[in-house]
């Protein structure tokens, strides 16, 4: 009998999207041990998934530590009390597919310095799907974690970094190079830790027929603004060094003030305070949860 797939389910106050995501991962093909991971959620929303999630570990952090810390959580545990090579980490509106976490396995299993795998994501609802795209995860010197062409539409192919919204994480890989750096709070943490896998020499990849929807993924805010730039800024610098660093932090000034005089090219999350104190803080090294204020504001 197949041993179940550890999966880590990182939440934070949306239990009916958590719902959802449990039962489509109860519902793959491979036999699942689900970790609910709770970032400080209110007691009615814990209770929830206490109630109707009697199959679920239920880890209850009590405060809002981020994605990369929440994740550690379970990691951590899978990783002392454990014994599968291999567990899935994903975000709380993570929609896996028919076959997902299959392929998913099946990819791995015939590389031996495999490390990383991702799912390829999407936004079902409105008909966007990375795979029909034909893009794949990469982490940039100057820009950090963006998207470049692919060089395949099936199986394995490398890349930069595994989606955080649903990967899967080798054990001898993790014990390797550790877990996420939990300095970046949420964003940008996975393209660190592909970037460090790659360095050591681990396989990282995208699975293209195992896909996952992610129908929240578009939705943005104040804060994740500031998370974005700030983590993409710290990215840049820790792997590739300060003139990196420099030159990023250069084009982040300019696109900023081009933005905030020509309101018609600003993205829908733009927020010229988040910016700005994003970049106050990678000057100072202030890393981890975003400011009270931003995320007063909507974050």
């Amino acid at each position: 009998m197949e041993e179940p797939l550890p999966v880590v389910i990182v939440h934070r106050d949306q239990p009916e999207r958590c719902l959802r995501a449990a039962r489509a991962f109860l519902a793959q093909e491979v036999p699942v041990a689900l970790t609910v991971v709770d970032n400080g959620s209110s007691a009615a929303a814990v209770a929830r998934l206490r109630s109707e999630l009697p199959q679920a570990e239920l880890v209850a952090l009590g405060a809002n530590k981020g994605f990369g810390p929440a994740a550690n959580v379970g990691l951590r545990r899978w990783l002392s009390a454990g014994t599968t090579q291999w567990a899935a980490v994903a975000a709380h509106d993570a929609l896996p597919g028919p076959g997902c976490l299959r392929r998913l396995l099946d990819a791995v299993a015939s590389r031996p310095r495999a490390g990383l795998a991702s799912a390829v994501y999407g936004e079902g609802n409105v008909g966007v799907w990375l795979a029909r795209t034909n893009m794949k995860p990469v982490v940039d010197r100057y820009f950090g974690g963006i998207l470049v062409d692919a060089e395949r539409s099936a199986g394995w192919e490398e890349a930069g970094h595994p989606h955080g919204t649903l990967m899967l994480t080798g054990r001898r890989c993790l014990q390797d190079i550790g877990l996420f750096d939990e300095r970046y709070f949420a964003y940008c943490e996975e393209a660190d830790l592909g970037e460090r896998a790659r360095r050591a020499g681990w396989g990282v990849g995208v699975v293209w027929e195992a896909l996952v929807d992610n129908p929240s993924m578009s939705q943005g805010s104040a804060a994740v603004e500031y998370l974005q730039l700030r983590n993409s800024l710290l990215l840049v610098r820790e792997h590739f060094g300060r003139y990196p660093a420099f030159i990023r932090l250069t084009m982040a000034l300019g696109d900023t003030a081009w933005r905030a005089l020509l309101p018609r090219r600003r993205t829908p999350i733009f927020s010229l305070p988040a910016r700005w104190r994003a970049i106050v803080d990678f000057g100072r090294g202030r890393y981890g949860p975003p400011p009270a204020s931003l995320l007063a504001t909507g974050g």
